[in-house]
């Protein structure tokens, strides 16, 4: 059952989407800075600017794209496609465009769905040399046969790539890294809820006293991350765990893609969390196809770096599309994505090595209170076997994620019996 407070902050994350939703937002240019300065009002964000043509490994930071006004015109002056309606109408990154066009030069510039024939698409062309539309297959095959102006008012000059970053400082230099994409416009899952889900987590984690770092960046895709990395290579081996998350509104899922080492802390503590989260939910092999992760878990870094989603990319049919709206996304969604990683943050801080003080034989709990009076483990099972896994797995080899694994219990029930062991001077930290 959802609790008041998952309410509240589901709703709360809704609302920071639906602010971040109107925004055009390309790898590079205004609508990037326009949504550093929405997210600033929640987060206090340090600002990084990469100028046009930086190096960034076999990688370059590309011109500023920006775009002022697009629209196709009917002979009679009628727009029939707008940019002001939906900025998925314009091809990201189009070149500037001004003419006279017939219907069949038009088509070969306009990206429909013809199996979604309603919906826009989105579409990007960031290095290729282009322009072009998208709109509804319905609309473009109402078109008559007719000449159109077409007009995209964009430019493509030297200028600069833009991310944001919040450190929380723990009590170790040794972070967390969390990433979100920065540089899709108006798609609501994919990646306003992103977007939200971390800087409503960055907001929450200032007020709080943690063992590691934790630093939040939130980054164009592919370009970011590579600029990041690009200036924190001396830092990268501080990275002790980390995730990006996006698509995280909507009711699919929810689905964790493991990182290139597929066995690293990250991976198991989210494959842990997602067995109590239905059968829906899902950790998945990495592959090289994806999200930011993929920068991360390059072989030049092999980063512990996961991606966490509701549904995965590519396969809901919202995916990419105009159907990718405020509708899509819910409260509940957020807030369940919310809990999940505030739970995998729980579990990192909280994971230690336990050994046991008393490691020959099993130590007699019914005289310390700890076992049941009557009857065995089974009928004080509930807290007694939490008790007996750790006791038997504290050689000082296991940590209490491993314990929780091993045992198939729920971490809570084995941090509860560390805790309670520990108070009878049964245990002691590694």
């Amino acid at each position: 059952m959802t609790g008041a407070g998952e309410t509240d902050v589901g709703q709360a994350m809704y609302e920071l989407a639906s602010s971040l939703f109107p925004i055009c937002r390309s790898l590079t240019g205004q609508g990037v800075r326009d949504t550093l300065d929405v997210l600033a009002q929640t987060v206090e964000l340090q600002r990084r600017a990469v100028a046009t043509g930086t190096p960034l490994f076999d990688w370059v930071v590309p011109p500023e794209w920006t775009i002022r006004d697009a629209f196709i015109k009917a002979p009679d002056g009628k727009r029939v496609l707008d940019f002001s309606a939906s900025n998925l109408h314009v091809v990201g990154y189009s070149m500037p465009i001004r003419r006279l066009i017939d219907l069949a030069e038009l088509k070969r510039h306009v990206f429909t769905l013809p199996d979604q024939p309603d919906l826009i698409p989105y579409r990007t062309s960031y290095y290729g040399r282009t322009w072009g539309f998208c709109m509804s297959h319905t609309k473009l095959m109402s078109l008559p046969d007719a000449v159109y102006e077409v007009c995209i008012d964009s430019e493509l000059k030297d200028g600069q790539l833009d991310y944001g970053e919040y450190i929380h400082r723990g009590r170790t230099e040794d972070e967390i890294l969390l990433t979100t994409h920065i540089c899709h416009p108006s798609l609501a899952n994919d990646n306003c809820s992103g977007l939200a889900l971390l800087a409503m987590l960055a907001n929450a984690m200032r007020g709080r006293d943690t063992r590691y770092t934790y630093r939040f960046l939130f980054a164009p895709g592919t370009l970011g991350p590579l600029a990041w990395l690009s200036a924190n290579e001396d830092r990268v081996g501080r990275v002790k765990h980390g995730m990006a998350v996006s698509c995280v509104g909507d009711g699919g899922g929810p689905t964790y893609k493991r990182s290139r080492r597929d066995n690293a802390v990250i991976d198991r503590v989210m494959t842990h969390i997602l067995t109590g989260e239905g059968e829906q939910a899902r950790s998945v092999p990495f592959s090289p196809y994806g999200y930011d992760e993929r920068q991360f878990c390059s072989p030049g870094f092999d980063m512990p770096f996961g991606l966490f989603q509701n549904s995965a990319f590519g396969t809901f049919p919202e995916y990419h599309t105009s159907a990718d709206n405020l509708d899509f996304i819910r409260p509940e969604h957020l807030a369940r994505s919310y809990r999940i990683v505030t739970d995998a943050i729980d579990i990192l801080e909280e994971d230690w090595i336990p050994i046991s003080l008393n490691p020959k034989g099993e130590p007699q709990l019914g005289r310390r209170g700890l076992y049941a009076s009557v009857g065995g483990p089974s009928s004080g099972g509930h807290s007694t076997m939490p008790m007996l896994w750790v006791l038997n797995l504290a050689d000082g080899r296991h940590s209490l994620i491993d314990m929780a694994e091993r045992s198939g219990l729920p971490f809570s029930q084995i941090i509860e019996a560390a805790r309670r062991l520990r108070e009878h001077d049964l245990l002691r930290p590694g």
